[in-house]
């Protein structure tokens, strides 16, 4: 028997096909892919059918150029506005402060790109001029912090300028003991040189949430008893994961930067880059050149209908506390079944460690036992759509998480490991389902073992 629920999600199944015959999904095909369940909102999440109908009506009413003084570019202009005043909201900023970037990686590497010129530049100036043998010497490279379980637009950045020789990289250990990274290892990290510190705000895939404003409190001590030609240590987080799970405020924090997405929160692939006051009391400096759009920080035409997509930024402001409670209640439904079903002998929490707090949608999950690896319970899961870890990890065969080994899960545990992340239409239902499902797969893949 298939319930209402998910017999109408095969009514919208079926009229995608007729409106999408090429779309790969066959009609007969139809009810077995809608009566899936999604729990993998920690990837990515459906956009909000309000931001669907908001971007629907762009596109019929704002198709004109930004840039332009007729009704359909000015109509264009204002949704530009109005969006960036609404993300800025969002995290405790005003709108001057919001650029808009194609994702989160290229506001990521927007960030380093950053950090890197305002070094050089501040050296440049405070040398009198250029010194090109200082320049290229060790002692003159820009310093950065990041930590050793940060999503790959910032490790594979850190690690790229480190290899093409243009900055010194220190990658901070989390605690086995937290997961988190501990204030004091970053303050121990920072040198003369250091020109940032980048620490996630939460990991994708334990959920751990890092102690942002404690780490940021200290540094801006630092940067007062530095030397006045030293330049200021910049502060940035990637607030990917944390953005429409828990508040997130640029001052409370303490940040000079804030990396944002929107396909993490219910709207489109846009994202956006927090900049306190951006130009003159934080630097930015572009990775290419055009048109001037963006304040020139970054140039190219106004993506209008992506950007007016962040309408789901508005969404988060008016309904985070809902959110934030149904997610709590919906994983701790979650863990309480998985440790009625299976007992406490065969199941792992990776995202459970003493004094951490985690997000609430999140939970890493390891089921105990020989043959029981994570990629192979899900690819026998009838139900449930989740995933080990994060996307860019996916080719990695049956390797457990670098992330999950960082923080101290051993091995034979992590290889085992699931995480489930729920969403705002997550039901006490569909976790039941999801659970006996888990159970099925993993009493037949033990029969087979």
């Amino acid at each position: 028997m298939v319930n209402s629920n998910h017999f109408l999600q095969w009514i919208k199944c079926r009229q995608f096909i007729q409106l999408f015959p090429y779309s790969g999904i066959a009609d007969g095909h139809a009810l077995f892919v809608c009566c899936r369940i999604y729990m993998d909102y920690n990837a990515t999440t459906p956009v909000d059918p309000e931001v669907v109908r908001v971007v629907t009506d762009a596109l019929t009413e704002a198709w004109g150029n930004p840039s332009s003084n007729y009704l359909p570019g000015l109509k264009a202009r204002d949704i530009i506005y109005h969006s960036r005043d609404t993300i800025a909201r969002m995290v405790g900023g005003k709108a001057a402060d919001i650029i808009f970037t194609s994702g989160g990686t290229e506001a990521n590497n927007l960030v380093f790109h950053s950090a890197v010129e305002h070094f050089r530049k501040s050296k440049n100036s405070a040398e009198g001029g250029t010194n090109s043998k200082q320049l290229n010497g060790r002692g003159s490279l820009p310093h950065i912090i990041i930590s050793n379980v940060e999503h790959d637009s910032i490790k594979l950045t850190a690690k790229h300028l480190l290899k093409e020789g243009k900055a010194d990289v220190t990658f901070v250990p989390v605690s086995k003991v937290t997961a988190r990274v501990e204030v004091e290892d970053v303050i121990a990290a920072i040198r003369p040189t250091t020109s940032l510190v980048s620490i996630m705000l939460a990991n994708n895939e334990t959920g751990i949430i890092m102690p942002i404003k404690d780490i940021c409190q200290r540094v801006r001590e630092v940067n007062k008893q530095r030397a006045a030609s030293a330049p200021k240590i910049l502060l940035h987080t990637d607030a990917a994961q944390a953005i429409g799970k828990i508040r997130v405020d640029a001052h409370e924090l303490g940040v000079d930067y804030i990396t944002i997405v929107g396909h993490k929160f219910y709207g489109p692939r846009i994202g956006a880059l927090f900049v306190n006051d951006p130009g003159t009391t934080t630097p930015v400096y572009p990775l290419f050149f055009g048109g001037g759009q963006e304040h020139n920080f970054r140039p190219g035409y106004d993506m209008v209908y992506c950007v007016m997509g962040f309408h789901a930024a508005e969404l988060v402001s008016s309904n985070l506390a809902e959110y934030e409670a149904h997610f709590l209640d919906i994983r701790c439904y979650l863990e309480q079944k998985l440790l009625a079903v299976f007992g406490r002998d065969k199941i792992r929490y990776n995202s459970h460690f003493p004094g951490s707090d985690i997000l609430p949608n999140t939970c890493n999950v390891s089921i105990l036992g020989r043959g029981l690896q994570g990629r192979r319970v899900l690819s026998t899961c009838r139900r449930l759509l989740a995933s080990v870890g994060a996307a860019c990890h996916s080719d990695r065969g049956d390797q457990p998480s670098h992330i999950l080994l960082n923080c101290g899960i051993p091995y034979h545990v992590a290889t085992n490991a699931l995480r489930i992340s729920v969403g705002r239409s997550t039901s006490h239902e569909d976790v039941d389902i999801v659970v006996e499902d888990l159970r099925d797969t993993v009493e037949q893949l033990e029969r087979m073992n």
